[in-house]
């Protein structure tokens, strides 16, 4: 069943990698637009009349500051768990499309446990989470040197308390610019 699951996912991202690629270089904060001018009724392709033609900039890399800062960076786990559910799949996608856009960017993936347990089993929870996501972020197509995965086990958590609600807020991974 694993295997199938991985499976699943390897081609998931080579699908998605196989659909976003283009002519335009991704390293290239411009891409080209064309706009036309329209011909008039009468002219066309029998009488030698062609559309002028413009192509202009445009500057992708505007607003992608502002958009990253509105991207979800937390991801929440089960109990005793580093499986990265589903429900993630879209926040973990918009953060490798972003670094893979540019490729100067660097985030650490740092994995948080809730208070029960251990210290070190908490620590080797935390890093799992942590290179969980980082793997997923690797599988569609964002480079090793670019994230780096961290553990704090129980140390740093988002919420105070013992019950349920705490708890589950403290089993998450935080996506972080560095």
């Amino acid at each position: 069943m694993f295997a199938l699951r991985a499976s699943a996912a390897v081609l998931f991202a080579a699908a998605l990698l196989g659909a976003c690629s283009s002519s335009v270089p991704l390293n290239d904060n411009k891409a080209q637009v064309e706009t036309r001018t329209p011909t008039p009724a009468g002219q066309g392709a029998g009488t030698g009349a062609t559309s002028q033609s413009q192509v202009t900039g445009v500057d992708l890399g505007a607003g992608n500051a502002a958009a990253a800062d509105t991207l979800p960076r937390t991801v929440y786990f089960d109990f005793d768990s580093y499986v990265v559910k589903d429900d993630y799949r879209p926040v973990i996608e918009a953060h490798a499309k972003r670094l893979s856009a540019d490729r100067k960017k660097r985030i650490t993936v740092e994995g948080h446990t809730d208070e029960r347990g251990g210290s070190e089993y908490n620590l080797a929870l935390g890093q799992k989470r942590a290179e969980a996501v980082a793997k997923s972020l690797n599988t569609l197509g964002v480079a090793d040197n670019q994230v780096e995965a961290v553990s704090f086990g129980k140390e740093r958590p988002a919420v105070q308390g013992s019950d349920e609600s705490a708890w589950a807020k403290n089993r998450r991974a935080e996506l972080k610019d560095r």
